[in-house]
């Protein structure tokens, strides 16, 4: 604080006149032999936390993976906020999906345009189906209501309000298009702990419960009884879903662990992944499952068959001397051995190559096109201290028209109370002020910006004054408030018994 003060005192102070300069000639040089590129630093920005799950959760993005190339064919982005919950039709013909900001769009696969939006929740929908007759969804909120719309109209079908808490599961029946599960509709179970998903068997007589470590079954033609309570998993059971063969339960938790259970609910298989398991899904006849991590990863396996199994095994293995000439990539090179290294391209941005030739002037302004300086004022801010380090501020800010200058003063209103970049932007306002003192009279729409900016620097200088005061008065109370050390008196030294016997 008292360095931008100090500065921000500098600039409104500054009085000395100096002489307009021209448009200068920039030095006609060759090419740099080995040019660095600008480094962008990235400045969060003052309360904001950046973290990997931020950084990740920052696109807002549903895409749609093929099953073979593993890369989106298909990306929907009409999403202001993070979207949850997107399931398919029957058909596969249209996909749905909630957000954070409590609307719930409807897309066409084959197009990028939400052919409908569903508003009615005030909290964000983690939870949306299609029920079996594939007319209708069915949603659930954080504002604790369930509702039901109609895809042709758009409308809102009917409202539940049971719930006492956030839905965050929901299971739609595939034989009754009027049955569905979220926690409690005809009747209620007790999990024991916050349900993180329930299933529903195809022939609606079991329901499956995850919460917790525990993998709950209940018998619904029972009134919702209690068969089986699993418990292998070592931390919460965040996703379950039913093979297409044998109807084999599938559970996923955070401990990066797969189980899959058969009939009798014993555990036959486990599989292990590189991070904690929040999603699951296995696609028809079983041949792909895939599964989404805390990690942002989307892991998808592909079942291997008993023709690939006996191919793989009758191949006569080859002996060490053909791996020596076939290096994978994953190939520890010894002690020894001489490591060629193939040269890197280089890519460079467009003001890059124009500070590579020397191009000051073009560099800033490419700096500060509209895109850029909106968007990434860090790079123009960049720039700008990689021309100052060069000494060549003043001759890029030199000889500049009337829109121009505009660019930059705005720039300069917009960011130059940002404690990131207020200490670059403080000497490019000092050298605009140095350069066109004396014809800024001659554009009224420069001059009233630069009294605009001039009005908003002696407020923050006001403001930094009346901070610096606050700060002052604070580090009086709070060393009036710290307890002293009392110092304890010296003891006189005990006087020896022996001594006082000898007297007497």
């Amino acid at each position: 604080m008292y360095d931008f003060q100090n500065g921000l005192y500098e600039w409104l102070s500054h009085q000395k006149c100096c002489d307009i300069a021209g448009p200068q000639s920039e030095p006609a040089l060759s090419e740099m032999a080995s040019f660095k590129p600008t480094k962008v630093q990235f400045l969060p920005k003052l309360g904001e936390k950046v973290t990997e799950d931020t950084l990740y959760w920052r696109n807002y993005k549903v895409h749609i993976y093929g099953p073979h190339s593993q890369e989106p064919i298909q990306t929907f982005t009409r999403f202001r906020d993070t979207a949850y919950g997107g399931s398919f039709r029957g058909d596969g013909k249209l996909l749905v999906a909630g957000s954070e900001e409590g609307l719930i769009r409807l897309f066409d696969v084959s197009g990028r345009v939400a052919l409908r939006q569903f508003k009615g929740h005030t909290k964000a929908v983690h939870m949306t189906s299609f029920l079996s007759d594939g007319l209708r969804v069915v949603s659930g909120s954080d504002d604790l209501s369930c509702r039901i719309w109609d895809v042709p109209s758009g409308a809102e079908l009917s409202s539940i309000i049971e719930h006492t808490d956030y839905i965050r599961a929901l299971a739609p029946s595939k034989l009754n298009p009027d049955l569905f599960v979220t926690g409690s509709s005809v009747m209620t179970m007790q999990h024991g702990h916050p349900v993180e998903c329930v299933l529903l068997y195809p022939s609606e007589a079991l329901l499956v419960s995850t919460g917790g470590r525990y993998v709950k079954i209940w018998d619904l033609l029972k009134g919702g009884q209690e068969l089986v309570s699993l418990k292998n998993h070592h931390k919460t059971v965040t996703c379950a879903c039913l093979s297409s063969v044998d109807n084999k339960l599938l559970t996923g938790s955070l401990d990066r662990h797969i189980k899959v259970y058969n009939s009798s609910y014993k555990v036959v298989h486990n599989f292990d992944c590189d991070a904690s398991i929040l999603s699951m899904a296995i696609a028809p006849e079983d041949e792909v499952v895939a599964v989404g991590m805390t990690n942002g990863v989307l892991s998808i396996r592909h079942r291997r068959h008993k023709k690939d199994k006996e191919t793989l095994t009758s191949r006569r293995r080859r002996g060490p001397s053909y791996r020596v000439f076939v290096k994978g990539k994953n190939f520890v090179p010894r002690q020894d051995d001489f490591l060629v290294s193939k040269p890197v391209k280089q890519y460079l941005q467009k003001y890059d190559k124009q500070l590579k030739s020397f191009e000051v002037s073009k560099a800033l302004d490419t700096a500060l096109q509209m895109w850029t300086r909106t968007n990434k004022p860090e790079v123009t801010v960049a720039v700008i201290i990689e021309i100052n380090r060069r000494g060549t501020l003043k001759n890029a800010l030199a000889g500049r028209n009337e829109e121009s200058l505009t660019k930059i003063l705005n720039f300069l209103l917009k960011h130059i109370f940002d404690p990131r970049f207020s200490r670059p932007l403080l000497m490019v306002g000092d050298i605009v002020l140095d350069l066109y003192r004396e014809v800024i009279p001659q554009s009224p729409v420069v001059e009233r910006l630069l009294q605009r900016l001039m009005e908003v620097l002696g407020r923050e200088a006001e403001l930094q004054q009346e901070l610096l005061q606050v700060l002052g008065i604070l580090d009086t109370l709070f060393a009036s408030l710290t307890p002293r050390k009392e110092v304890a008196a010296l003891a006189a030294p005990p006087v020896d018994q022996g001594s006082q016997l000898q007297a007497a």
